[in-house]
């Protein structure tokens, strides 16, 4: 039962610009596919809903996002070297 809510509430939550552009262009392949009865274009119509569905992307949901975690230095770790000019 669990999982069920958790389906239902992944399906049904966090609509944004990106998934309804899939969903939309999934729908218009799909009846594009329809008409021509073409079977490579029903392939491709399938991918776009799924991904609209599950939100998931060709990366995986989050899956190109750039890790937000960075490494803190001390001021006691860095060390300078004073360079002059070479005089000529």
């Amino acid at each position: 039962m669990n999982a069920y809510i958790n389906l239902k509430q992944m399906i049904f939550t966090n609509w944004h610009f990106m998934r309804w552009l899939r969903l939309g262009l999934g729908i218009f392949v799909a009846l594009q596919a329809l008409q021509m009865r073409d079977t490579l274009s029903g392939l491709i119509a399938f991918f776009f809903l799924y991904q609209a569905v599950t939100n998931t992307g060709c990366c995986g949901s989050g899956g190109c996002a750039v890790p937000t975690t960075t490494k803190k230095m001390n001021a006691e770790e860095v060390e300078f070297e004073e360079v002059e000019p070479s005089k000529k």
